[in-house]
C-alpha cells in the first residue's frame, strides 16, 4: 500500500504526530494558563500547521484530544439531549448572615451534632457562567454537556473542546475509565471588555453581562465561532467517578488540579460557620479586582460522607448553600437619551438616568447599545427601567417597567444628523449601527485623539480629555497629526495653564514620536485592531508604510487575523484622508521604531520572491527577514529576481523562475542561506532590485513634499 494512503500512516508520522500534540499542549497552558511563552507566535504556527498537514494527510491519526480540535469544527443542525448519571442540582439562597447562621444549625441538628460543634466547609466563589459536565472515558474527553433542567442538558462537546483551560486528556498515569466533573464556564471581565467594545465598534448589539457572552458562545452551532471567544472554565464538583474514592470536596478539588483541571484558587477550606462569614465579607471586598465576575459564595460541607448522610432535597442538596451578595440592580427612571458620536462614527444612545446607587455606586447613565436595541426594548424617556452593573462594564438598561407607564413618555428615534456636526447619518446595510460619515466631525476627531494620546497608545502623559476638549475649543488641532505642530504659546491660551506644566506636556508629545511601532498602529485607531492585532501587524510587517500596502490575502497570514480585520485595515489605508495625516506625522518627525534595515547585510542588493504555501515562517515574516539582512522581497518574479522561495502548491512564478534561470530555494534552503556565517556581506549585487512597489501613490504620500517614494517593505 502507498505510503501516503490516508489509511495507513507510517511510524515516523504517528511518532511526529504524537510528539506535536504534546509540544503544541505544554506551549497552550504555558501561554493560556501561566502567561510565559517560551516561544515566538511563529514558531507555535510552524507547529500547529504541520499538525494540521500530518492530520489531513493521515486522518487516522486525528483523535478528539489532539489541539486542532481547539479550533472547532463545521456547524451542526442542533444540539443532541445528554442525560445526567447524577442530577446536577440546583442550590439554595442565603441573602443574609441570619441565613447562614440558621443554615449551620440545621446541618448540625440533622447530623446530631451539638450546636457548639465546628462543620468544615469548603467555600468556593459562586461564578456567573454556565454549569457544564465534563465526561472522560479512559483519561480522554469524550462528552461535554450543559446542565439544561439538571437531568437532561445539551451536548456541546465540539464547543467545550475549543476552550484551551479543558484538558482533553487527563493528566493519569493509569487513566480510570469513567470521570464525570461539573464546572462553570465564564467569560473573562477583560475578554468581556474587549468583546463589546469590538460589537460596539461594528455596530453590532453588546452583551447585557458576562454571563451572556458565555452562554451565547457556548451554545454556537459553529464551533468555530465558539473558538473565537476566550472562554474559561473552573471545575467544582465530582460525578460518577469509577476506580477513585474522595473523602471531601477539597481532597476532590486538589487530585482535580493534579489531572490538570483549571480549579478555582480563591477557594478555601475553613472549619467553623464564624469563619464562613468572615471569608465572605473578605470576598465582597476583592469582588471588584478579581479578573472574573462572582455574584455570591457557595459553602459546602467538605466531608463526602456527611454529605451522603445529609442527601438532597428534589431539586437542591441539603449540604450546601449559596450565598448571594447585594444585587447589581437597581429601578430608576429614564431622563434623557442623548446620541454620542465615538472615533468610528458610530452614533451610539446612552441614557441619562436618576442617580441611583447600584452595587455602592452612583449609576446616572447607562448606555443603550444602539438604537436597534432601543427600538427592541421600546425604551422611551420617562420610563421606569432596571440597571444592571457587572464589575467595572459600564451600567446597561436590562429591562423596561412598561406596567409603570403614565403615558406620558417620549419615543426616541435614531438620529437623522450627527448630533455634533450636522452631517447626514447613515447605516451600512450589513450593519445595525448609525455612523456619522464625515472623518472631521469634532466628536470622532475628539476620540481619535484621546485614543491616540493614551497609555496604551502613544502614551502622552498628561494629555487627558479635559486639555483635549481645550485644543478642540481654540481650534489648535484638526487631527492626529496637528499634536505635533503644538507650541507653548498654544498651551498657554489654556485655562489654569502655567509655564512648567506646558513644557511638560510638549516634552511629553515629543517623546512620543519614537513610541514602538505597536503602539503607533493602535494608537491610529483603525477598526478592529486592539493591542494585541497591532502587535502582530507590527513583527509582521516591520514598519508603516509596510503594512500601508498589504494586501488582504498577505494580511491574513498573520495569526489571528480574519477576514474582517484584514478588509478594515485595507479599508483604512485606502482613503486618501488617512494616507494625508500619515504623511503628516511622519513631516512632523514621528517615527515608530521599526526593526532596522541592517546596511551591508548578507541580502544587501537581493531580490526575494516568495510562492506556494509556506510552513516554516508566514509570508510577511519572510518578508520582514528578507528586509532585516538589507534585501527586497518582491511580489514577481523578473529578471532581477536572485531566489524564489518555493513553498508548497506553487502556480506560474516557479516556471517563469526556471526560464528565467532564476535560484530555486525550499524554505530549509532559505533558512540555511538565512543562518549563513558573516562574510558573504552581498548577494549577487548585479540583480539590485527596480521593481516599484504596489500602491506608489500611498508610499508617495508618505515621503512628503518631495514626492520620492518611501523605503519599505516591498511586494
Amino acid at each position: 500500500m502507498d505510503h501516503h494512503s490516508p489509511l495507513s500512516a507510517p511510524e515516523d508520522a504517528r511518532a511526529r504526530h504524537s510528539w506535536l500534540c504534546a509540544e503544541i499542549e505544554l506551549h497552550n497552558r504555558l501561554y493560556y494558563e501561566q502567561d510565559a511563552p517560551v516561544i515566538a507566535d511563529a514558531a507555535y504556527d510552524q507547529l500547529f500547521r504541520e499538525l494540521s498537514r500530518l492530520e489531513e494527510q493521515y486522518p487516522e491519526l486525528l483523535s478528539p484530544t489532539s489541539p486542532s480540535q481547539r479550533v472547532g469544527g463545521r456547524p451542526v443542525a442542533r444540539f443532541s439531549p445528554v442525560k445526567h448519571r447524577l442530577p446536577m442540582l440546583s442550590l439554595e439562597n442565603a441573602v443574609s448572615e441570619d441565613d447562614m447562621l440558621a443554615f449551620d444549625q440545621r446541618l448540625k441538628k440533622e447530623l446530631g451534632l451539638s450546636t457548639e460543634t465546628d462543620l468544615v466547609y469548603a467555600c468556593e466563589p459562586k461564578m456567573d457562567g454556565l454549569a457544564v459536565e465534563l465526561i472522560y472515558e479512559d483519561g480522554v474527553l469524550t462528552v461535554g454537556s450543559t446542565r439544561g433542567d439538571g437531568m437532561t442538558g445539551e451536548e456541546v462537546t465540539r464547543n467545550l473542546r475549543t476552550i484551551r483551560k479543558i484538558p482533553l486528556r487527563l493528566a493519569m498515569d493509569h487513566p480510570l475509565p469513567l470521570v464525570e466533573v461539573r464546572g462553570e464556564v465564564y467569560l473573562p471581565l477583560a475578554d468581556f471588555q474587549r468583546l463589546n467594545a469590538a460589537r460596539d465598534e461594528a455596530g453590532e448589539p453588546a452583551f447585557a453581562n458576562p454571563r451572556n457572552a458565555a452562554a451565547g458562545a457556548l451554545r454556537q452551532l459553529d464551533s468555530r465561532i465558539t473558538a473565537q471567544r476566550p472562554l474559561a472554565l473552573v471545575v467544582y464538583g465530582i460525578g460518577t467517578c469509577d476506580g477513585r474514592e474522595f473523602a471531601s470536596q477539597s481532597e476532590f478539588l486538589q487530585q482535580a488540579a493534579r489531572w490538570g483541571l483549571p480549579i478555582n484558587l480563591v477557594a478555601r477550606t475553613v472549619t467553623g460557620i464564624a469563619a464562613v462569614l468572615d471569608f465572605f465579607r473578605e470576598l465582597g471586598s476583592q469582588r471588584d479586582s478579581l479578573p472574573y465576575e462572582i455574584d455570591g459564595l457557595v459553602v459546602k460541607v467538605d466531608a463526602f460522607a456527611l454529605q451522603r448522610e445529609l442527601g438532597a432535597k428534589s431539586r437542591a442538596p441539603r449540604w450546601a448553600i449559596a450565598w448571594k451578595f447585594p444585587p447589581r440592580q437597581a429601578i430608576t427612571t429614564v431622563t434623557a437619551i442623548v446620541p454620542q458620536v465615538g472615533r468610528t462614527g458610530v452614533v451610539t444612545p446612552t441614557a441619562n438616568l436618576q442617580p441611583v446607587e447600584v452595587a455602592g455606586v452612583v449609576v446616572s447613565r447607562a448606555t443603550l447599545h444602539n438604537w436597534e436595541e432601543v427600538a427592541r426594548k421600546d425604551i422611551r424617556v420617562g420610563d421606569h427601567v432596571t440597571i444592571e452593573r457587572a464589575g467595572d462594564v459600564i451600567p446597561a438598561v436590562v429591562a423596561v417597567l412598561t406596567e409603570r407607564r403614565t403615558g406620558a413618555e417620549q419615543v426616541v428615534a435614531a438620529p437623522a444628523q450627527c448630533p455634533e456636526c450636522g452631517t447626514p447619518t447613515v447605516r451600512l446595510a450589513e450593519e445595525v449601527a448609525v455612523r456619522c460619515p464625515n472623518f472631521s466631525c469634532p466628536a470622532q476627531v475628539r476620540e481619535s485623539l484621546i485614543h491616540f494620546a493614551s497609555r496604551s497608545a502613544m502614551d502622552i502623559d498628561g494629555l487627558g480629555d479635559k486639555f483635549v476638549d481645550q485644543l478642540l475649543r481654540l481650534g489648535l488641532v484638526r487631527d492626529l497629526a496637528d499634536l505635533y505642530t503644538l507650541t507653548r504659546d498654544d498651551f498657554m491660551q489654556f485655562e489654569r495653564m502655567g509655564d512648567k506644566l506646558a513644557a511638560n506636556l510638549l516634552t511629553a508629545i515629543s517623546a512620543s514620536k519614537e513610541r514602538d511601532l505597536a503602539r503607533f498602529i493602535f494608537g491610529l485607531g483603525v477598526r478592529h485592531v486592539g493591542e494585541q492585532t497591532a502587535k502582530s501587524l507590527s513583527l509582521a510587517f516591520g514598519s508603516i508604510e509596510a503594512l500601508a500596502i498589504a494586501r488582504e490575502a498577505e494580511l491574513l497570514t498573520v495569526r489571528d487575523i480574519g477576514p474582517e480585520v484584514a478588509r478594515s485595515i485595507r479599508v483604512f489605508f485606502a482613503d486618501q484622508r488617512n494616507l494625508q495625516v500619515l504623511a503628516k506625522l511622519k513631516a512632523a518627525g514621528v517615527c515608530p521604531a521599526v526593526t532596522a534595515k541592517r546596511v551591508g547585510g548578507r541580502f544587501t542588493g537581493a531580490t526575494f520572491v516568495f510562492t506556494g504555501t509556506l510552513t516554516r515562517f508566514s509570508r510577511p515574516e519572510a518578508q520582514a527577514m528578507v528586509e532585516a539582512e538589507g534585501g527586497h522581497a518582491a511580489g514577481s518574479v523578473s529578471k532581477k529576481t536572485s531566489y524564489l522561495v518555493a513553498g508548497a502548491d506553487v502556480g506560474s512564478k516557479l516556471e517563469k523562475a526556471q526560464a528565467l534561470g532564476v535560484s530555486v530555494l525550499s524554505e530549509d534552503e532559505f533558512l540555511n542561506l538565512l543562518a549563513a556565517l558573516p562574510g558573504q556581506e552581498t548577494l549577487m549585487e548585479e540583480h539590485a532590485d527596480a521593481t516599484v512597489p504596489h500602491h506608489k501613490e500611498q508610499l508617495d504620500l508618505f515621503a512628503g513634499q518631495s514626492g520620492a517614494a518611501a523605503t519599505g517593505h516591498r511586494r
